[in-house]
């Protein structure tokens, strides 16, 4: 949904970024600093910036980016201390920017003082159905045998996007054999990140 949104208005604005994955990312060893660099690297088109700190990060943002009209979206956040060095307050952006978050955490939008806060919904079956097909059955039909995987991996998802996108993305050209041996092995691929992504997301209900 955040890059639905993102895509639709980025049009509006001077610069933009979407940081995606940043409790995965800034759990790594100097993963904030890098995601401060990122950051600052693409809005300046690819200028390469160089940081040694969190803090000198944060003074850099402010003094490139307080006077541009920004479009950030931070995505899957889960600690406060990454918004307070990424986006630490309206200041360290022009007048029209906007930052959006995304979270399984409400209190930490509450502590960093967002104004408004949207809490999404679970897509029902028919939308998860969709979801989880367009990302992996692309132009493709489905046999009732996957028909019948399938609904029992969207099942599985609860009608979380992220988990859905992940399920079907990596169940996208796999044979009906693997299939069945990940559905028995409680959608468990052996494959790093995945069933991490899925339990996060399943866990946060």
């Amino acid at each position: 949904i955040a890059k639905a949104v993102y895509n639709s208005i980025i049009h509006k604005f001077e610069c933009s970024c979407f940081l995606e994955n940043i409790r995965e990312r800034s759990a790594q060893y100097g993963g904030l600093v890098k995601l401060q660099r990122f950051f600052l690297s693409h809005i300046l088109m690819g200028k390469e910036i160089k940081l040694a700190t969190c803090n000198e990060g944060m003074t850099v943002i402010k003094e490139r980016l307080s006077h541009k009209r920004v479009l950030l979206v931070l995505d899957d956040v889960n600690d406060l201390e990454q918004l307070r060095i990424l986006a630490g307050g309206s200041q360290w952006f022009g007048l029209g920017s906007r930052v959006i978050i995304t979270t399984r955490d409400k209190h930490l939008l509450i502590a960093h003082h967002v104004n408004l806060i949207y809490k999404v919904k679970k897509l029902d079956h028919h939308e998860a159905f969709e979801l989880f097909s367009y990302n992996c059955f692309p132009k493709k039909e489905l046999s009732n045998e996957s028909a019948k995987l399938a609904i029992d991996a969207v099942q599985y998802a609860q009608g979380l996007p992220l988990a859905l996108v992940a399920l079907g993305s990596v169940l996208c050209g796999r044979s009906i054999e693997e299939w069945k041996e990940a559905r028995d092995g409680n959608w468990h691929f052996g494959i790093t990140g995945l069933y991490d992504t899925l339990k996060i997301s399943i866990d946060a209900l």
